[in-house]
């Protein structure tokens, strides 16, 4: 028995599948609320410019993807194509899949554009890019949506030690746009037995600018700004001012509290990571959404019982396990992706090779987070951790 040649398979779809004008389209959408726009064509003509709301869709990957982009196999779609033959192709493909309600548009993106229907045109990747972040852009929950995301964001990194070297380090190879990096140090040799921004050969200079060249040596394309300051109660504002996320890699109380304070009064993700000896812990502090540094910790230990690094030593490679376990939860945060450690601290203990999670409860009389509660002001806390 002969095959069908393909304009018989054309005509056939024709035939038997509907077909709209782009007004009819546009008109559907003006009074129907469950209906999906799915754009067949390639990726790079999806972002030369679309129907707003489309979802892509291309033809090549159509019965792999379809389950995941298109999990209702009741609900309306429209296909559409440049032209309006690859849409037909692909709504026959969808009948066959198991779609109950698929009509094409006729004439396809052209003619939609050509009557002067809205067309969205996204801000895209340059070839670049999409080539240094293709690991990404090939996961659904990232692809290029939230690669643009990453771009766009803002983070700033307390300190560019311990903690700070692994977060900022592949914050900067993820694509975060904008990287803060505030520190008032200099490198010094005891550094680099774990703080891996910096180099035997950058002894002495300050750790602001060690960070910046080699976060710019592995991605060029990111924007690095420096704070070669201390943070205290009159300058935390303004650090933190244009930043979407805070990433606290500090090492010491007098900073962690004006951390967590100054981001209960402007509402910013506190991403927090503290670390000794063999053991580390990371949790975010979100105002609004959970528990605040202070609902754990409600005031800095006595002198005594809070020793520096210097002074209690810590293992090298542990904060390279906490500092990336912070640079998890920020891309999460930025993707609006997974469960972030809101409310829930994760602790490891590296000789044990074992992690732990507790919960931390919200304190309602808090007196930074808790609702309804007048900012009470900082406190510059004073003779901790060698401070």
């Amino acid at each position: 028995m002969a095959g069908k040649s393909y304009d018989e398979l054309l005509a056939e779809y024709r035939e038997s599948i509907p077909e709209l004008d782009p007004e009819q389209v546009e008109e559907t959408l003006g009074n129907e609320a469950d209906v999906t726009i799915v754009d067949v064509r390639e990726s790079d003509e999806y972002r030369a410019g679309h129907l707003p709301g489309a979802v892509q869709l291309s033809r090549g990957f159509l019965e792999m993807q379809a389950a995941k982009k298109l999990p209702d196999q009741d609900s309306r779609i429209i296909a559409y194509c440049a032209g309006g033959v690859r849409s037909l192709f692909a709504a026959n493909s969808l009948r066959v899949l198991g779609y109950t309600n698929v009509t094409s548009m006729k004439g396809g993106f052209t003619r939609w554009k050509q009557n002067g229907h809205p067309v969205d045109v996204p801000e895209a990747l340059s070839d670049q890019e999409r080539e240094r972040y293709a690991r990404h852009l090939s996961i659904d929950e990232v692809g290029e949506a939230g690669q643009l995301l990453m771009k766009k964001a803002k983070v700033l990194c307390i300190g560019a030690g311990g903690l700070g070297s692994p977060a900022a380090f592949y914050l900067a190879a993820a694509g975060i746009g904008t990287l803060g990096i505030v520190d008032y140090d200099v490198v010094d040799l005891t550094n680099l037995q774990r703080q891996i921004l910096h180099t035997d050969a950058r002894v002495g200079d300050p750790k602001t600018d060690s960070a910046k060249d080699t976060l710019l040596a592995l991605n060029p394309d990111i924007e690095i700004v420096t704070h070669n300051e201390r943070v205290h109660s009159t300058n935390v504002d303004e650090l933190f001012e244009g930043y979407d996320i805070i990433v606290d890699g500090c090492d010491n109380f007098p900073t962690r509290y004006l951390v967590n304070d100054a981001c209960c009064k402007h509402g910013i993700p506190n991403v927090h990571g503290s670390i000794y000896r063999f053991e580390g812990q990371a949790t975010v502090f979100w105002p609004g959404k959970g528990p605040c540094y202070r609902c754990l910790f409600p005031e800095p230990p006595p002198p005594e019982m809070a020793p520096s690094c210097a002074e209690a030593g810590v293992l090298g490679v542990l904060p390279g396990v906490i500092g990336v376990l912070e640079a998890i939860e920020v891309i999460k945060i930025i993707l609006g992706k997974g469960d972030l450690l809101t409310g829930r601290l994760l602790t490891y203990d590296a000789l044990e090779a074992r992690f732990r999670e507790l919960k931390i409860q919200a304190d309602p009389d808090c007196n930074y987070c808790g609702e309804g509660k007048e900012f009470p002001g900082y406190t510059d806390y004073a003779h901790f951790c060698g401070v």
